[in-house]
């Protein structure tokens, strides 16, 4: 008879062990000293400014292996999807001629956002669309996926809507809407859309952007978001008891 017990068992032995191994790699990267244009979007700035200072996370509160799993799902499919694209006629770049990627850098290297591409030429997708043109794309679990394709970007998701408003400002993309697409990790459907520039929305972030850095350079601790520490934004934070121990 078939031991499901062994093969149960096996399967916890070989993920710890790739677990093992992405954590290890992870903690060799160099840490981020700048503030993430693709983070400006985010609820709470007493989070970013955590982020910005690279505090310590709770304990317990570290990244996991399985969403570093998540994590390296999106590449690749962020991979598929330039090749799909060149595939059905875009011209695409994803990286500048010195090989990097495309990216920006401000505020004395304190706020740097890199981008997934640039449309320079492609087929016409009319609704004023043209080249060249910012293109970002996420690879999203089907429920947030239905969102999104329900609600469009700016009100399914605002921090990825900040992120391509920040992009398009900084790499002066903005006289034509980005493509912004999304897979559905499940079903593998694809959502596009395009995205008008949002002024208003980049000013916005960019001046946050300052705000966080401004205060944490100088040792203010900016507001919280919210006022109850069970809030789903600060159960999720990763420095929520660091967060409710400090001073308001």
């Amino acid at each position: 008879m078939m031991d499901f017990n062994a093969s149960k068992s096996l399967s916890g032995q070989l993920t710890a062990l790739i677990d093992a191994g992405l954590q290890q790699s992870r903690a060799a990267q160099p840490r981020r000293t700048y503030l993430g244009a693709s983070r400006l979007g985010a609820a709470c700035e007493r989070a970013l400014q955590y982020e910005v200072a690279d505090a310590p996370v709770d304990p317990g509160r570290e990244t996991d292996g399985r969403m570093l799993r998540v994590f390296e799902r999106g590449h690749v499919i962020e991979d598929c999807m330039v090749g799909w694209l060149r595939a059905a006629g875009f011209d695409l770049r994803t990286r500048n001629d010195a090989g990097e990627p495309f990216g920006f850098s401000a505020l004395d290297g304190r706020l740097q956002g890199h981008v997934d591409g640039v449309l320079v030429a492609g087929p016409d997708l009319g609704h004023d669309s043209g080249y060249p043109a910012l293109w970002e794309n996420k690879c999203l679990g089907a429920k947030s996926w239905r969102e999104l394709e329900r609600h469009r970007l700016a009100v399914a998701k605002p921090v990825y809507a900040a992120q391509v408003a920040l992009y398009q400002a900084y790499l002066e993309l903005h006289a034509h809407p980005a493509l912004f697409t999304a897979v559905n990790a499940d079903t593998m459907e694809i959502h596009a859309e395009l995205v008008p520039f949002d002024a208003a929305l980049a000013q916005r972030m960019s001046d946050r952007a300052v705000k966080v850095i401004t205060a944490t350079e100088a040792g203010e601790l900016l507001p919280r978001s919210f006022s109850d520490p069970t809030h789903v934004e600060c159960r999720m934070c990763p420095w929520q008891d660091r967060c409710w121990r400090a001073a308001a």
